[in-house]
């Protein structure tokens, strides 16, 4: 059974590409037709292609990955944030500040930065300094919040991204490809698919198309994580086993002893 259903992609929009005068030849594979100057896309690619990134995003997941969305277009912000958020990840949906990969040391400096201003908010350090400083360093962490608060708890570079618009987030998707990191994404009819590891072809502009798509790769996270926790259990049950055949062993071992121990002092007698 596929992710999402042929009915769900046609209401939410996913077919619709771009004008024919604003196209990438290089998305011609997953065109289907043209209707009154604009491109259709196959759906039977996307689904099967929105399979494969679901199985793929779920393995990362099933192994410990970290995973980071990335939208920052209008029509994304809310399902990029809300989506990772439920599935547990990280995510940056405002604008994507350089090097917030291939400079990650200095990210994480501002991130320390984003956690000391907040404590401090928090502990009411801001009440008792002067009012012009307190409002700067509001101000300041305000912006810091917008811009890093996605990514605050992020532990290191994300293993996968999951890109709504890979040719508007063109950095982010070029800093994943100096890093070697795998890109995952939403690829619309003009766009170049060739820098994307994992395509699914896609409206990236409708809002209900966007939240379909990346609700998807927040479920196939979900799953994958589930994975990880049976399979932690089922590691965990059969070290208990082993362990408990090896005390088994041992007891019989001890009986056993214990028994011609006994033999032996009954012959003496």
């Amino acid at each position: 059974m596929p992710v999402v259903t042929m009915k769900q992609l046609l209401e939410a929009g996913v077919h619709f590409g771009h004008q024919t005068r604003r196209w990438n030849p290089k998305m011609a594979p997953y065109i289907f037709t043209q209707r009154n100057g604009i491109y259709i896309i196959d759906l039977q690619k996307t689904i099967k292609m929105l399979d494969d990134a679901y199985n793929y995003v779920r393995a990362v997941a099933q192994d410990g990955g970290v995973i980071l969305f990335v939208g920052t277009k209008k029509q994304a912000q809310d399902a990029i944030a809300e989506e990772a958020t439920r599935a547990g990840q990280y995510y940056v949906n405002q604008r994507w500040l350089g090097g917030t990969l291939t400079n990650w040391k200095t990210i994480q400096s501002r991130v320390k930065r984003l956690k000391q201003l907040k404590e401090m908010a928090k502990d009411g350090t801001f009440d008792v300094l002067p009012k012009k400083e307190a409002s700067l360093l509001t101000k300041q962490k305000d912006k810091l919040e917008r811009f890093l608060g996605g990514i605050e708890d992020m532990p290191r570079i994300p293993d996968v991204l999951f890109v709504v618009d890979p040719k508007k987030e063109k950095i982010a998707v070029h800093e994943a490809n100096i890093l070697g990191i795998p890109v995952v994404a939403m690829v619309d009819t003009n766009t170049d698919p060739d820098p994307i590891d994992v395509v699914i072809p896609a409206n990236d502009d409708a809002i209900r198309a966007i939240r379909l798509i990346t609700g998807a790769m927040a479920d196939a996270v979900i799953e994958g994580k589930q994975g990880q926790d049976d399979s932690d259990d089922e590691k965990s049950v059969e070290a208990e086993m082993a362990n408990g055949g090896k005390d088994s062993k041992k007891s019989d071992s001890e009986d056993s002893s214990k028994e011609d121990s006994e033999k032996d002092d009954s012959d003496k007698n």
